[in-house]
């Protein structure tokens, strides 16, 4: 059983695995080439789900014949019991926004603390569905809207009304019925913050376990009842979803810029992701064995891999273009392991020297996926105390080395380059959601967010270098006493020093900084598929595609939904529907 003293031994010191370079991990644009693997947080919460065995049934179901009411499931944990509670309202279809300005939805959701009773389910139902214009109590600890999907769900409810499946060659042009544009939690709107979740509620003490769970119940209940408006409908024809199908379902999801600044302020944390899923990468590269089987599998998933990104609908030209060349970089590691190769570490040499970033993180998520046994237990690993610790004793010349040690990529950036320091990040008044602003917006630098870590420490050290001339002897706290502005930058930078990991290493100011980049690792973390930006600012993508249903849970469970594909379906499902079949 792995233990943090067994890690800690792997990651440091004269037993530790090799572990791949922090500046090949930590690039911007490796890591916006990131996949999802079975580290990814929706993957180890479905993990426990089905393991632990969850019961998870409707308490109130209070819906009319169009799918508008009330719903409450009440979950059943190792523990603790908890209620999930959704409203469903009419919203016309000049009303449906995807953009977080909009004030209202087809469904609005919260996570709560224990069982609701009918005075706090009306407490809920004047707050929950105005969302950030109402306010919770810290029973709830998420808060979560959703939209229907224009292209996908009156389609699939009419289909089942006419006891015909959806066709799923026209499913996977969207994959979903709902799209949510917002999930909140830790301590906002008045909900149960971080250190209340992860102290109390063993259940959901992992990141953004109970935000990935809500997303999860919303893609059953988007299927749930899909199913009851066609049976009321037309209960003499209505035909149930194959099971098959329903899988093929996700939930859809709107994600901006507001995800970006969580990586750069939360960098302890996301250190702590990446020691692990590199730790899990190094763990193969010395132990994974591999015979007949392993090439058997891998084989297998090149192809999955293959197929997946084909049926990944995107009009951006960027990702197209990404999405065409990953299936070039599977065809030709398809080929390279036909030769067959001795160790992981030739064939992951191969791929940095034949693929594109995107392929060669591919095959590391792959990697992952045939070795659970030595990745599964470090599942338990990505919660990370968010401390910044200062080293006030730390001589000044040792700040310098650290700085000129960790932060050569910053040192490196010329920020008096045209354009190195055009973009500054703010937080809107409007919605407090974070923004990019350019040159033509110069009188808002004042309220800028402090993004920008690789300026700040060129500041800090051209200010240490003329410091450290001065008095050589003085340690970190006499600087900063003479320089207390950079208080900040030096404790991040001391305690970044003590990480594998750490800092995101770019330059965020550049004019040509691509969120995207930002959006994307922090979404192949929580599990994501289906990239689809719609601007260089955000992106919808895919969540629980292939996941089981929650009528599986109790039944065999091979944890084998990598990279989903569309279910096969029978010629005769389409005959109804050419139109679809011929798309």
């Amino acid at each position: 059983m792995t233990t943090p003293a067994a890690i800690n031994a792997a990651l440091r010191g004269g037993n530790a695995l090799p572990l791949r370079p922090i500046n090949q991990v930590m690039n911007l644009e490796r890591l916006g080439a990131m996949h999802q693997s079975r580290l990814s947080f929706m993957r180890t919460l479905v993990r426990r789900i089905m393991r632990e065995r969850w019961q998870i049934e409707p308490s109130r179901f209070e819906l009319d014949a169009q799918g508008y009411g009330t719903v409450v499931y009440e979950v059943k944990a190792p523990h603790g019991l908890f209620s999930f509670v959704l409203f469903s309202d009419y919203l016309a279809p000049e009303d449906r926004n995807d953009r977080v300005i909009a004030t209202q939805w087809d469904l609005t959701m919260a996570l709560v603390d224990g069982e609701v009773d009918d005075i706090y389910l009306e407490k809920l139902r004047q707050n929950v569905p105005k969302q950030e214009a109402g306010r919770v109590d810290s029973r709830v600890f998420v808060l979560s809207r959703a939209n229907r999907s224009a292209r996908n769900f009156d389609y699939v409810v009419n289909q089942l009304a006419q006891g015909k499946q959806p066709d799923v060659a026209k499913i996977a042009q969207v994959g979903y019925l709902y799209r949510t544009t917002a999930v909140y939690g830790s301590g906002k709107l008045g909900m149960a913050d971080w250190e209340k979740v992860s102290t109390r509620f063993p259940d959901f003490a992992r990141p953004f376990a109970a935000e990935m769970f809500v997303c999860l119940m919303l893609r059953n209940f988007s299927l749930l009842q899909a199913e009851y408006i066609a049976k009321n409908q037309s209960p003499a024809s209505f035909a149930p979803m194959q099971p098959e199908i329903k899988r093929f379902f996700g939930i859809g999801n709107s994600t901006g810029l507001g995800m970006a600044p969580y990586l750069i302020n939360h960098p302890i944390l996301i250190n702590q992701w990446v020691e692990m899923r590199e730790l899990a990468l190094a763990r193969i590269r010395v132990l994974g064995g591999i015979d007949a089987h392993v090439y058997q599998q891998l084989d297998k998933l090149i192809d999955r891999c293959c197929v997946h990104t084909a049926e990944t609908v995107t009009e951006d030209e960027w990702q197209s273009a990404n999405n065409q060349q990953v299936l070039k970089d599977m065809d030709a590691l398809k080929k390279r392991v036909a030769v067959s190769f001795n160790n992981w570490n030739e064939l992951l040499q191969w791929s940095e020297e034949h693929c594109s970033l995107q392929g060669q993180e591919m095959l590391i998520s792959m990697m992952l996926e045939l070795y659970p046994e030595l990745v599964d237990d470090l599942e338990d690993y990505h919660t990370a105390e968010e401390f910044l610790d200062l080293d006030p004793l730390m001589p000044v010349q040792q700040l310098k080395e650290v700085i000129e040690q960790r932060y050569d990529w910053a040192l490196a950036i010329d920020f008096n380059a045209e354009g190195a320091r055009e973009i500054f990040w703010y937080r809107s008044e409007e919605k407090m959601e974070p923004r990019l602003g350019g040159t033509e917006l110069e009188d808002g630098r004042k309220k800028q967010m402090a993004l920008g870590v690789g300026y700040a420490v060129r500041k800090c050290y051209d200010q240490l270098c003329e410091y450290v001339e001065a008095y050589p002897q003085h340690t970190a706290a006499r600087f900063m006493v003479a320089n207390p502005k950079l208080r900040g930058i030096v404790r991040r930078i001391q305690t970044m020093n003590k990480c594998v990991y750490g800092d995101i290493q770019a330059n965020l100011l550049d004019r040509n900084v691509l969120p995207m980049h930002l959006l994307r690792a922090k979404l192949a973390f929580f599990g994501v598929g289906k990239f689809d930006p719609r601007s260089r600012l955000w992106v919808r993508n895919t969540m629980f595609q292939g996941a089981p249903l929650l009528e599986d849970i109790g039944k065999t469970f091979n944890d084998d939904w990598f990279m989903p594909l569309a279910p096969k379906q029978a010629a005769s499902m389409n005959e109804s529907n050419p139109e679809a079949s011929a798309q």
